[in-house]
């Protein structure tokens, strides 16, 4: 009698689908995908429509439904920038905006260095007091100010508007620069010390190059701050120091004849063009050295 071997039976490979957490981790993606893309476009909206409007007639600002395909004009931005004096007020702001941030640049990143770095008791509830002062209002300042600076004769200056930013842009470069500063190692210091250099020098000659993104980038921060303020330029300024949002808001004040739309709007876009632009330049830079303020210490 023989035996006779039976014939393994052999059943195709299932092909194994994607698991239910993959599917999961699929679908969560795309949901905050197109979240961003409506947040996105929600944002957007209204900058898009001031600039198709900035391109506009006055008679086609208004129309029911909203004009899509109109003849394009450029006489907006004429009466903004030439009727409304707008270029003399762009050179302004950009002076005062400089000039705040760089200083708030020195000033707040050697503060932070010093809390972030000296043996001070109770530092981080010093930064955390001079933060937190932002929480006054800013008309209970701008008085003060506005009274201090006619006491002195320095109205309508440059140099008091820079001043008078620095009040308020000083707190987060200190902030954002304290952090930065805690991301770096302590051995960098220690062993320029060791070599000869003083405290000062370490910082100057080694701290600052390393730090060189998160300075570029809280230096824009603190520029786009001073770029928008309005109230205290509103106090401080009258005539020859006036910036562009003070400009702005007065182009709404013709009640006679009502607003120039078309002009705000062409006001509007000359002023935001500018920021975007350098956003968009160091966007690399202001990404990183934001993070890194914000997540440490």
């Amino acid at each position: 009698m023989t035996a006779t071997a039976e014939r393994p039976t052999t059943q195709p490979a299932r092909r194994a689908g994607p698991s239910a957490p993959r599917r999961r981790s699929r679908t969560g993606h795309r949901w905050r995908v197109w979240s961003g893309v409506i947040v996105c476009i929600l944002f957007l909206l209204p900058l898009v429509w001031m600039v198709i409007t900035s391109f506009k007639f006055q008679r086609d600002i208004f129309t029911v439904p909203p004009t899509v395909f109109f003849d394009p004009t450029l006489s907006q931005y004429v009466q903004a920038w030439v009727g409304q004096g707008l270029g003399p007020k762009m050179v302004n702001t950009v002076i005062v905006a400089l000039g705040a941030g760089l200083v708030s640049l020195v000033a707040g990143a050697m503060a932070g260095y010093a809390l972030a770095r000296l043996r001070i008791r109770g530092a981080a509830t010093i930064g955390v007091l001079i933060l937190a002062s932002r929480g006054v209002p800013p008309i209970a300042l701008a008085v003060p100010m506005f009274l201090v600076a006619r006491t002195l004769g320095i109205t309508d200056t440059h140099i008091t508007l820079i001043l008078a930013y620095c009040s308020f842009v000083i707190p987060y470069v200190m902030w954002l620069m304290r952090g930065f500063f805690l991301s770096l190692p302590k051995e960098l210091e220690e062993s320029a010390m060791l070599d000869g250099c003083s405290r000062m020098g370490a910082f100057f000659r080694i701290i600052v190059p390393i730090s060189a993104p998160g300075l570029i980038s809280t230096f824009i921060f603190s520029i786009i701050l001073a770029w928008e303020e309005l109230l205290f330029a509103l106090v401080l300024t009258n005539r020859r120091a006036t910036t562009v949002p003070v400009a702005i808001a007065g182009m709404v004040g013709d009640t006679e004849h009502g607003a120039n739309w078309g002009a705000l709007a062409a006001a509007g876009t000359l002023t935001v063009i500018p920021v975007v632009v350098l956003a968009l330049v160091v966007q690399k830079w202001l990404i990183r050295g934001l993070a890194d303020g914000a997540t440490k210490g």
